[in-house]
């Protein structure tokens, strides 16, 4: 073939490609979604979310840190494992109906804690506990809810999950945590991947683009900021920190002395840290790298979920969160082990777009996923996913 005939056929070829191109076939990227029925999948409501929220707020739920490389490893993770299907089963009805802690949820699928959610609703936190109620999710609260724990516990029927900072200082964390085990809450999950500081620099380019005066609503000062939050109210936050460098097994025993709560961690990634906990008599575990929020690991918290299976043996259940778009994603986690998996800017975008309706319509269609592959592979319910059910593309999992 002469070089005109070869340029030919590879303009020939790109032609092709466009003409059957989604940018030729009324699906333009401007072309979001106006209605939460409309989304075809999570990932529909990202673009949604962009349209309606500042850059800086935008900017704040999707930046990881420094390079983004551990955000983009939750996601890349899920891509190293396959799925194996099976055949000739009844697989009439699949139930997904999952128990953590004594309590069954209609699904292994929990919403996981996001402060600041009056920067994606004006209502905050509370359309989300409306889907959680009538999904009947799990709902990890925020220490930095907009919402106080006691007025989501009324939303709710019940009392929320409560994850929490072990601030700078102890009296104060103390009281957070006197206050919510008089409320009614029985499971606390205490945040530990936060301690060493962190560079959001995707957040800090996006406030750039924002020329918006925010002294208003945030205040000026890092005390006004948390003097503005229901669950610091009355409390003295002069010099407060959530982040807490001197953090160390020692705390944990502490707060594991003064509450009957569960305590679970959130932010475990390694077989060690899992042993430490059972050691320390930790109820269990949240495989977390707060959304590619921490560190710069450069690994996928799905990545890591075997080791701290493997650690955890049936001591303790293991959670997980990070990257979770698909159904398969999570059959994928509870392949491996995990009890429950954990999502957070899937029903963000969806908040901040169509408030309540997104979120539900985010659960809904992840619970119609999750069953689809559960029938593929077999499974017709949660125990019947095991490790057999997935393989591996490398030796790394």
């Amino acid at each position: 073939m002469s070089l005109r005939e070869s340029l030919v056929h590879s303009r020939r070829k790109f032609l092709s490609y466009l003409a059957g191109s989604p940018l030729l076939l009324g699906q333009q990227i401007s072309d979001v979604i106006t209605d939460a029925s409309e989304a075809l999948n999570v990932f529909d409501f990202e673009a949604a979310a962009r349209r309606v929220l500042p850059a800086a707020h935008f900017g704040y739920m999707a930046t990881g840190v420094e390079d983004d490389l551990t955000l983009k490893a939750n996601r890349e993770g899920f891509s190293r494992i396959y799925l194996r299907p099976r055949r000739l089963i009844d697989i009439t009805r699949a139930d997904m109906k999952t128990e953590i802690f004594g309590t069954t949820w209609d699904s292994p699928i929990g919403l996981a804690p996001v402060g600041n959610a009056k920067a994606f609703h004006p209502e905050g936190e509370i359309p989300t506990t409306r889907a959680a109620k009538v999904k009947k999710s799990l709902q990890i609260l925020s220490t930095a809810t907009n919402s106080s724990f006691e007025d989501v516990s009324q939303v709710l029927g019940r009392p929320p999950w409560y994850q929490l900072y072990v601030t700078s200082r102890f009296d104060f964390t103390e009281r957070l945590v006197k206050r919510v085990e008089a409320a009614g809450c029985q499971i606390i999950a205490i945040t530990v991947d936060t301690q060493a500081g962190r560079r959001t620099e995707t957040f800090e380019r996006s406030r750039r683009l924002d020329k918006r005066e925010c002294v208003t609503c945030h205040g000026s000062t890092r005390e006004d900021f948390y003097r503005r939050k229901p669950m610091f109210q009355g409390l003295d936050v002069t010099g407060l920190a959530t982040q807490n460098p001197g953090l160390t097994w020692d705390h944990l025993q502490r707060i594991k002395k003064m509450t009957s709560m569960k305590v679970v961690l959130k932010g475990i990634e390694t077989a060690e840290d899992t042993k430490l906990c059972i050691e320390s008599g930790i109820d269990g575990v949240i495989v977390s790298n707060h959304g590619g929020r921490a560190g710069e690991s450069g690994r996928g918290t799905i990545e890591c979920l075997p080791e701290v299976v493997e650690a955890a043996g049936s001591k303790i259940p293991v959670m997980i969160d990070g990257g979770f778009r698909r159904g398969t994603d999570i059959f994928k986690a509870l392949a491996l082990g995990a009890t429950g998996v954990c999502i957070g800017r899937p029903y963000i975008w969806a908040l901040s777009a169509f408030g309540q309706a997104g979120v539900e319509r985010v659960i809904d269609m992840l619970r119609l996923e999750l069953e689809l592959v559960m029938k593929q592979c077999g499974a017709r319910s949660i125990s019947e996913i095991t490790r057999a059910s997935v393989g591996f593309r490398d030796q790394r999992l």
